[in-house]
């Protein structure tokens, strides 16, 4: 019952975030949602997954991203093998 609570939830938002119609109305929901950190967070998470795409090494991406080796590490395994970073991300190179 939970578990279906909280799918229920999550489809609510991802259902809420793609009914948007420009950058503009993204950044309102996400700055009313989320702390200047989790936005900040996101955002280099997103700027490593860039870098790895673009062939950095892992050395190269500590160097220029603000993230930890453990992010990294995780946010490689999402490039690697997920759905999300690659498919958008690799379109906007």
């Amino acid at each position: 019952m939970e578990q279906d609570m909280r799918k229920e939830k999550l489809n609510a938002l991802f259902t809420l975030i793609a009914s948007l119609d420009s950058p503009e109305d993204c950044r309102a929901l996400f700055e009313d949602l989320c702390t200047v950190k989790e936005l900040e967070n996101m955002a280099e998470r997103c700027y490593a997954a860039r870098l790895l795409l673009d062939g950095n090494t892992y050395h190269q991406v500590m160097a220029q991203a603000d993230i930890s080796s453990a992010t990294l590490s995780r946010v490689s395994r999402c490039v690697q093998y997920g759905k999300g970073y690659s498919r958008f991300l690799k379109s906007e190179s």
